[in-house]
């Protein structure tokens, strides 16, 4: 068995530990890139000659028909990284090559920061450290919400969303989810409500999106929904930007009934004049939801379990199908 590793350098010490190495040593035969920069399809090429495995990362190229053709026995590629979009091509599904992604451990990292979010926000932390710090005391404790009785809204049912639920199902809540592709037996399943958006805006305490930026997605979070939140309620968007109209959020923000936590913007980073950063009823950061340190070896653990379990028996638990990459992000 031989494995291509095209991933450069720099993302192969942030995703694999020495352990991991060692695991896909014992695989096979390793062809590895040894640049800090990603291949040209002229390297990918070379690394994945006669290779039956390749694991890709951000930065790699797309798999076409002159790469591929240098690995005739490729069966399996592994994406160390979220969305297969940029990667996969025409001539790679033609060939009948399987496609797994590490979507699910990015995902978990999204969600605890959602999770965190929640947690902070209705405890109103935040503000209340400003406060305090300042030699106040106790004096704004009614603004302070525990995690009970209250309705949780998720939209979105992808990896992150999902283990969000997953998380808040600890909780004694109610959850409610809008997400099109995802039908009553799928909701029962997960424990949740299955929901329209309006509905979900308009009684949730806390909103969570997790929902992938499409072009049907884009600007879904607007003036109507927003408008017909609960005062007190929560915003939170650890998803992508382009879901909100940033202007209509705005706006709502300064009535002060609502507020948010941003963890991402359109366009990002956003302007030094961007109000999102003055309103003093958001929290914004920086894009750090995802796996941006020590969590980024869920990723290389995903990968080497992705690839015994496929040279074990053939199976693999987060395959990427040419028919799902629609409603992917």
């Amino acid at each position: 068995m031989k494995i291509a590793i095209l991933a450069n350098k720099e993302r192969q010490d942030q995703i694999f530990t020495e352990g991991h190495f060692r695991q896909l040593k014992a695989f096979g035969e390793l062809s590895v890139n040894q640049r800090a920069e990603g291949p040209t399809a002229e390297e990918a090429a070379f690394l994945v000659k006669d290779a039956d495995i390749a694991i890709t990362s951000w930065n790699c190229p797309a798999l076409t028909e002159d790469i591929l053709r240098e690995a005739p026995g490729l069966g399996l590629v592994v994406h160390g990284a979220g969305s297969v979009k940029g990667l996969v091509t025409d001539d790679l599904w033609a060939r009948g090559i399987r496609v797994t992604s590490a979507a699910s451990a990015l995902g978990k990292g999204v969600a605890e920061t959602a999770l965190g979010m929640t947690l902070a926000s209705l405890k109103n932390i935040f503000n209340l450290n400003t406060l305090t710090s300042m030699g106040g005391w106790n004096s704004q404790n009614h603004t302070v919400r525990d995690i009970y009785d209250l309705k949780i809204g998720v939209i979105g049912a992808g990896h992150a969303g999902r283990h969000y639920i997953r998380l808040m199902k600890n909780f004694e809540v109610e959850i409610l989810l809008y997400d099109p592709t995802v039908d009553d037996a799928g909701c029962l399943a997960m424990g949740v409500e299955k929901s329209s958006l309006l509905n979900l805006m308009s009684v949730c305490d806390v909103v969570s999106i997790h929902a992938p930026s499409l072009p049907v997605t884009r600007h879904m979070i607007n003036a109507e929904n927003l408008s017909m939140m609960k005062d007190g309620a929560i915003l939170i968007n650890t998803a992508r930007g382009t879901l909100i109209n940033e202007a209509d959020l705005i706006t709502e923000l300064r009535k002060g009934r609502i507020s948010a936590c941003i963890d991402v913007t359109d366009p990002e980073p956003p302007s030094e004049l961007n109000e999102l950063r003055l309103i003093p009823n958001v929290i914004l950061t920086p894009h750090i939801a995802g796996a941006v340190t020590n969590g980024r070896k869920r990723i290389g653990a995903l990968v080497v379990e992705e690839i015994g379990r496929f040279m074990d028996n053939g199976s693999i638990d987060f395959e990427v199908l040419p028919g799902q990459l629609g409603r992917l992000a």
